[in-house]
């Protein structure tokens, strides 16, 4: 690995500056460090958001579950208040990777990086969530723009998210038992932004399969999904499946995350 700046901003102001002056943000670090360690990155400095007290915490409150940027993945499957208010996203962050990543993993700095086959994606664009920076606030659904490509702006601080609390909601992942990202991950919900599916590791990118919505916007029931199909055009073929294969996985994760 080689040489670098280690920075410990004390603020989200002082870790944009850091960030505008070419620092790289280090959340939990999960995807970063192997990336470094591997040649695939190389930044000359690294900001470390981990002093940063007001970018850690959960509150529940309003219908609204909202969730500070470095909270880690065991902090959200362990709190009771997530576990009352969207049982789903508890569930969820407890099948991230294994025990080592979900104890320093975190929210923010896994929708940043936005991995085609990472959890958290799928239960943002899933629950309509809202993605708050340091700037401004993003929806879900102009949020994930492309292979881990996002509409953050150079220098810009994720600093929470907020999840509109659901009426039903359903997480369902088909996972590589190595890594435990998700072949294919299905997050259903119906709430206040209406029926929602979304789609991780099928794709280059979190997606929402449209057709299967609106067959639950008729009927939220795992049989109104029985013969549903989503088309293979676009989605990932490699070593683990393929396009098809995956495509024939959505609808019937789908039907099991409706229950």
């Amino acid at each position: 690995m080689q040489a670098f700046d280690y920075q410990t901003p004390a603020s989200v102001a002082d870790a944009a500056k850091a960030a505008a002056a070419g620092a790289k943000l280090l959340a939990g670090g999960q995807s970063l460090l192997p990336a470094m360690k591997l040649g695939l990155a190389a930044p000359d400095a690294l900001a470390d958001l981990g002093r940063i007290g007001d970018l850690q915490g959960i509150t529940v409150a309003g219908g609204v579950v909202k969730i500070g940027a470095m909270t880690t993945h065991a902090t959200v499957a362990a709190s009771a208040d997530v576990a009352r208010a969207i049982p789903a996203l508890a569930q969820l962050a407890g099948s991230i990777g294994d025990r080592q990543v979900r104890h320093r993993g975190t929210i923010g700095g896994s929708l940043a990086n936005n991995d085609p086959a990472a959890c958290y994606p799928a239960a943002v664009l899933g629950l309509g969530a809202t993605i708050h920076t340091d700037q401004r606030t993003i929806a879900a659904d102009a949020f994930f723009t492309g292979l881990y490509e996002t509409a953050l702006k150079d220098g810009e601080v994720i600093t929470a998210v907020s999840f509109p609390v659901p009426q039903k909601a359903g997480w369902q992942k088909f996972k590589q038992p190595a890594s435990r990202f998700s072949i294919v991950g299905v997050f259903v919900s119906q709430g206040p932004q209406g029926v929602r599916v979304a789609v991780t590791g099928a794709g280059p990118c979190v997606f929402r399969a449209t057709a299967l919505e609106a067959k639950l916007a008729a009927n939220w029931s795992a049989a109104a999904l029985q013969g549903a199909t989503v088309p293979a055009d676009g989605l990932n073929t490699d070593l683990h499946g393929s396009a098809e294969y995956r495509a024939a996985l959505i609808p019937v994760l789908a039907a099991r995350a409706v229950g």
